[in-house]
């Protein structure tokens, strides 16, 4: 405590005299006593310093800063201290504290517990009647004077290294509190963040607080959150992401009830990804992604690394064209108009009459893979069956570049298996021109025929979301997911800008694709180029500036057929997989190769697939920086000043010099610092304090969005607690359960071969395993003379050797022709006939 924050006091006034007893007993005018200082044990303040030791007389602006130099004199001496007796009054027309006690954690004795009779296990006694106190008082002056203090203490004080264990001296600090959240947001165990922050200051007992501090103040705080409710929380983020960021776009449905249905929401770097590359989306939905068990659904497309990004989210209440139809419409109003030109979901009816409402020019394509579901579970006899139908059923999805060809095709597969009257096929022929690639070719599709990226993200997300998460937790979550993925597309960009692919044979054409492409794409591209080595190659005929090439794939008995124009120089070919995936095929390459072309033609290089994919635009059209707030809190602070000087220790620390440049920089600041909190007027808190409350109010009175008609939204509209049931793992598919059965049934078949004649059921001349399971109870008893198969099972040898003299199932097995009949009163399988 410095000499400006306190005063003696030496002049004698009249003061009220204290009835701790009864509050209301009358206020009695006497002359003041004199002050009380007992210090009898000079021992503990022999290695304290003398400022820090209470005076009677020094003064105190505040209570709290008689409580804080209180408790700063217990922690160097030893002893934790909690506030005790007081009076409040009126005064300078205020309630405050008239006197106030501080004693030492020890004082006093326990009371009687009303819960003896219950309790089996006490917690143990911490007071043993100490009376150490400091009392100050502020009836006969402006400031809280100390009028009473007692050093004296009756039981062992603490030691250095044990003090961070006295309930007063530990406190997490603004900062740390800072510190928690982040660790918490970020998946970070609160072990392993207190392990952290205690390295930082050189142990655990310099950190301020114990573990269970930590644990105590998350639990606090998520309790503080379920106060205002998933509704209040979850609006109050929104509020907040689009404080941070102008571009966040979000969008609440409520029912009549004025419940929240659906949630869309989308940040500005998602829509800034959707301008790059939301030519091609993947649309589908998930379950058991969170505590409600609302469906997911996630916009995901690729990048140009061929990455999976994100363009927006959605919390849903249920899967109708009537949530679709209000979640397509929300995402095209965020994405400012923009409709996708490709758009690929599985077979769900509700999500096609939606599209075809909303995004009637979108091509909506349905994905292979849940064709292959779908066929699998409805047609699961023919593929058992036929051998051969997943071929031919394959080929006709991906293996035909002309609509006669693919015409052809079906018909015979239907006419081969006898499946013209399949109703299930009809209906998927009806639909043909959304799955057959045959009619998707020359729509582009950025080289995806299927969902698997949104499924793919839907297994990421398990890493971070998991299904017993309340909303707002879950929000908190996906961020996480949302922030990792932008890195890995920062790393992918680092690599692409700072290294170049490696090539087996330097190549014009390779080294201008690698010079052009990112890395990801370039792969695809040396590959096709690989294949043109094994094409075939003939010359069909010319037709002006035309010349038409048939070109043979290795291992393929398909032909296609290329045609270059050489007044225009493009090439096009019957797979167009250019138009499809955005690259040159082998087909094509083989005949460029032909016409001595070098480079790749400027005309067939897709700016998406290349490096210079994002140039054009820049981040700070999306990303918002607020302006320089005043009354900013201590989090966003913290955050900043965290960041600059971090990067300052690490550039300090490289030598002597510059370490101790900063040590003197560090202590001027603080300085500086300190001199500036104290010199704070109570006024001036107290407006400031005001002035933040009340907009804090306003703008928590503005939280809650309205609906069309102007009502406040009231909640959130809850689902069945049976959609909560259960765990978030991914159900398996028809395919993939047939797939897992067949593996099962061909593994039992290898075995059975393996078996010796002597281990067969017939050579052991007992019943087969199928047999015995047939065979009841009283059959089994009765007829066999022999334990039933469940007892059977349950013998050991002792017993079945020795007192019912037969053999269990699993020793049966065991035994050979020759062993067999040294068992007694065992009947044979003819027996039994």
């Amino acid at each position: 405590m410095s000499d400006s924050n306190y005063h003696t006091k030496t002049d004698s006034q009249s003061v009220r005299k204290l009835n701790f007893e009864d509050e209301d007993s009358p206020l009695v005018i006497v002359e003041q006593p004199e002050p009380i200082s007992i210090d009898s044990n000079d021992k503990i303040h022999a290695n304290v310093e003398e400022e820090v030791i209470p005076k009677l007389g020094i003064e105190f602006e505040t209570e709290q800063d008689a409580y804080d130099f209180y408790n700063s004199y217990a922690r160097v001496v030893g002893f934790s201290i909690r506030r005790s007796k007081g009076h409040k009054g009126d005064k300078d027309g205020s309630r405050k504290w008239l006197d106030r006690v501080f004693c030492c954690s020890c004082e006093g004795i326990r009371g009687n517990d009303k819960r003896d009779d219950n309790v089996k296990c006490h917690r143990p006694e911490t007071r043993c009647g100490c009376k150490a106190e400091m009392k100050i008082s502020c009836r006969y002056s402006e400031k809280y004077c100390v009028v009473k203090f007692v050093s004296e203490h009756t039981h062992v004080l603490a030691s250095p290294r044990k003090r961070i264990f006295l309930r007063s001296q530990r406190s997490i600090n603004p900062a740390q509190a800072v510190e928690a959240e982040l660790a918490d947001s970020s998946g970070i165990a609160p072990r392993a963040s207190v392990g952290l922050m205690a390295r930082r200051v050189g142990g655990l007992d310099n950190l301020g607080f114990i573990p269970e501090d930590y644990n105590n103040y998350l639990r606090t705080r998520r309790t503080e959150e379920m106060k205002n409710g998933d509704t209040g929380g979850l609006l109050e983020y929104l509020q907040r992401m689009q404080s941070e960021d102008l571009n966040f776009s979000y969008a609440i449905q409520v029912d009549l009830d004025d419940l929240i249905t659906n949630i869309f929401w989308a940040d500005g770097r998602m829509k800034l990804d959707y301008e790059y590359f939301g030519d091609v989306v993947c649309f589908d939905t998930t379950y058991k992604k969170n505590k409600e068990g609302r469906p997911f659904a996630l916009f995901v497309g690729v990048n140009h690394h061929k990455q999976t990004i994100i363009f927006g989210a959605a919390l849903l209440y249920d899967e109708t064209s009537e949530t679709f139809i209000w979640l397509f419409d929300s995402f095209q109003k965020a994405m400012f108009g923009k409709k996708p030109q490709t758009i690929l979901t599985d077979q769900d009816a509700a999500m096609a009459k939606a599209l075809a409402s909303q995004w009637p020019e979108t091509h909506h394509r349905l994905c292979v893979w849940h064709m292959y579901q779908n066929a699998a579970k409805n047609l699961k006899e023919v593929f058992g069956r036929y051998n051969t139908f997943a071929g031919d059923f394959s080929s006709c999805v991906y293996d035909h570049d002309y609509e006669d060809d693919f015409l052809d095709a079906w018909d015979n597969m239907l006419d081969k298996y006898d499946l013209k009257n399949n109703s299930w096929l009809q209906r998927q022929f009806e639909l043909r021109e959304k799955w057959a690639l045959v009619y998707g070719r020359k729509t582009f599709c950025a080289d995806m025929s299927t969902t698997q990226r949104s499924e793919s993200m839907n297994s990421q997300i398990k890493r971070y979301i998991t299904y017993n998460y309340d909303l707002l937790r879950f929000f908190h979550h996906f961020q996480r997911l949302v922030d990792d993925r932008r890195f890995e597309e920062l790393r992918a960009d680092f690599k692409a800008t700072q290294s170049k692919p490696s090539l087996e044979y330097p190549v014009e054409i390779l080294k201008h694709a690698a010079s052009v492409y990112t890395p990801a794409v370039f792969k695809l591209f040396n590959r096709e180029l690989w294949l043109t080595w094994d094409c075939e190659l003939h010359k069909e005929g010319e037709v002006g500036s035309v010349v038409i090439y048939k070109v043979i794939s290795p291992h393929k008995s398909r032909q296609h057929i290329v045609q270059f124009d050489s007044l225009a120089s493009t090439v096009m070919c019957s797979c167009n997989k250019f138009e499809f995936v955005g690259i040159l095929c082998a087909h094509a390459l083989k005949v460029l190769s032909l016409q001595n072309c070098k480079r790749v033609p400027n005309q067939y290089i897709l700016k998406r697939w290349t490096k210079d994919a994002k140039v054009g635009s820049t981040m700070k059209n999306y990303m918002h920086v607020g302006p320089h707030d005043q009354n900013a809190d201590v989090g966003s602070r913290y955050k900043v000043l965290l960041k600059l000087y971090s990067n300052l220790a690490a550039r300090a620390a490289l030598t002597d010099e510059t370490f101790r440049i900063s040590l003197d920089a560090h202590e001027s600041t603080l300085n500086k610092v300190e001199a500036n909190l104290k010199n704070l007027s109570i006024e001036e808190s107290t407006v400031g304090s005001t002035h933040f409350k009340s907009k804090a109010q306003q703008a928590n009175d503005n939280m809650q969005p309205t609906n069309c008609e102007g009502n406040k939204i009231k909640g959130i509209k809850l689902k069945g607690r049976q959609a909560c049931v259960g765990t978030s793992r991914r159900r398996k598919g028809a395919l993939e359960k047939a797939t897992r059965k067949r593996k099962r049934q061909t593994k039992a078949s290898s075995h059975i071969q393996q078996l010796t004649p002597e281990d067969s059921m017939r050579n052991l001349n007992t019943p087969g395993f199928t047999d015995m399971l047939n065979l009841t109870q009283e059959d089994s008893m009765g007829n066999l003379n022999t334990p039933g198969f469940t007892d059977m099972l349950n013998l050991t040898q002792e017993d079945s050797m020795g007192n019912l003299n037969t053999l269990g199932f699993t020793d049966m097995l065991n035994l050979t022709q020759a062993q067999l009949p040294k068992v007694g009163n065992q009947r044979n399988y003819e027996d039994v006939e």
